[in-house]
């Protein structure tokens, strides 16, 4: 039997359109569709986009398509993710309703090269190139 991936679980008011940031952001594959989540994985990593809960929505406020997302900054855990390159990450990033902190704001560590940005709810991701 073999073990199953490491992972993550995002909570989102627009599941499709958080689940293709990830998916076509990070090269994912689409593993299964169901009312409810909508579950991706690389080699790497599997990422289980699930809706979020009625109470969890408006405890959160209500999402504008017409207002950028508000960070959400006060949460205790970051995720990140390793890409081929920063530059075409940050383009792809704003082209699905995300974003990605100009070049200016990288930074270098351990043999990547960093940068934070957002998916489409304002969800902090960081992102990770290598520095080689």
């Amino acid at each position: 039997m073999s073990r199953p991936k490491s992972g993550a679980v995002i909570f989102a008011r627009d599941l499709p359109k958080v689940a293709r940031f990830y998916e076509v952001l990070l090269s994912m594959r689409l593993v299964e569709r169901q009312p409810g989540h909508i579950v991706l994985e690389s080699d790497d990593v599997q990422l289980v986009v699930h809706s979020m809960p009625a109470a969890a929505r408006s405890a959160a406020g209500a999402a504008s398509a017409s207002t950028p997302p508000a960070r959400r900054t006060e949460v205790p855990v970051k995720l990140f993710f390793a890409v081929d390159s920063l530059a075409a990450t940050r383009d792809a990033a704003v082209a699905l309703g995300g974003g990605l902190s100009p070049a200016q704001r990288e930074w270098e560590a351990r043999g990547f090269r960093a940068c934070d940005g957002h998916d489409p709810e304002g969800n902090v991701v960081q992102f990770r190139e290598s520095a080689e």
